[in-house]
């Protein structure tokens, strides 16, 4: 029988600040015993956030990083049938052991470990739109059957499960009635000054506050094909730091642009943008 999952309350970590409404999604899904689906526009830390969830709870993690060529079986079990081959060609195995080519994929992983651990199924909505519903069962039971062994493994502990998705795909939903939900909003400047801060604490007070001025500008401008994320603002904020910029030049330019647009539509934007602004207010900088 499945043991009811340990409910300690997770209150982010050191390296991960939470809104309080994310750290009531993650305690209800675990209290539930539920996957929590965690959506958000990319760089916001939806795949951070199980890493954190794992320390903060001291807990095992599992990745499970889909493709899409990701079927639901590649996350139970593999049978190895080209080296149950090569072992009747060449070998001196007893092939008629099927359990030693039988390999576990990172859900069975997850099933068979001793103590409570958290799994993440990250960027669920890359594979093939049956994907999610083929996991329903699995995720429902905490089980699954191996036809090769005629044997069936389940879950001692049910694992704290965290499903990524970027949205590029509608998710069925027969599978987000089974999950508790929540759509990471991207920080306000309150929250994003905390959480540079978590990561550069020795941050000048006049570099961060140019430097988040200069970000939510950028951001404000609806004609970019991809914003600046919190990922490259703290890029962009390594990059100020080791290039031993001072507040003044981030107040008048934004020096390493190529840290926070990556996309050469937007620099090219931007640059137009920029040489028609009176002053050259935020004129392009060329060393980025």
């Amino acid at each position: 029988m499945i043991k009811a999952p340990e409910f300690n309350k997770f209150v982010g970590t050191t390296k991960y600040i939470v809104s309080p409404a994310l750290q009531n999604s993650v305690n209800v899904a675990i209290a539930l015993g539920r996957p929590l689906l965690v959506k958000g526009e990319p760089g916001t830390g939806k795949t951070l956030l199980a890493h954190n969830i794992a320390i903060g709870l001291n807990k095992e993690l599992t990745i499970w990083n889909i493709k899409s060529t990701t079927k639901a079986k590649d996350g139970l079990y593999f049978y190895d049938t080209v080296q149950r081959l090569n072992d009747a060609r060449f070998g001196d195995r007893d092939i008629s052991d099927i359990q030693q080519y039988i390999k576990l994929g990172k859900l069975g992983e997850a099933f068979i470990a001793t103590d409570q651990g958290v799994l993440l199924i990250d960027e669920v909505d890359k594979a093939d739109i049956e994907f999610p519903n083929d996991l329903l069962n699995e995720l429902d039971e905490m089980s699954f059957h191996i036809p090769e062994t005629r044997k069936t493994i389940t879950a001692q502990h049910r694992p704290i499960v965290i499903i990524t998705s970027n949205s590029e795909k509608e998710l069925p939903d027969a599978f987000l009635r089974r999950c508790v939900f929540h759509y990471i909003e991207f920080p306000d400047a309150e929250m994003m000054e905390q959480i540079v801060r978590v990561h550069f604490p020795a941050i000048e007070k006049n570099l961060l506050k140019d430097v988040l001025k200069q970000f939510y500008f950028l951001r404000q401008i609806d004609e970019f094909r991809k914003k600046p994320s919190t990922s490259e603002l703290l890029d962009w904020v390594q990059a100020l730091i080791a290039g031993g910029v001072s507040p003044g030049k981030v107040e008048k330019e934004i020096p390493f642009l190529g840290v926070l647009l990556k996309k050469e539509a937007d620099v090219e934007y931007f640059q137009a943008r920029s040489s028609g602004t009176q002053g050259g207010r935020f004129k392009f900088y060329k060393q980025y």
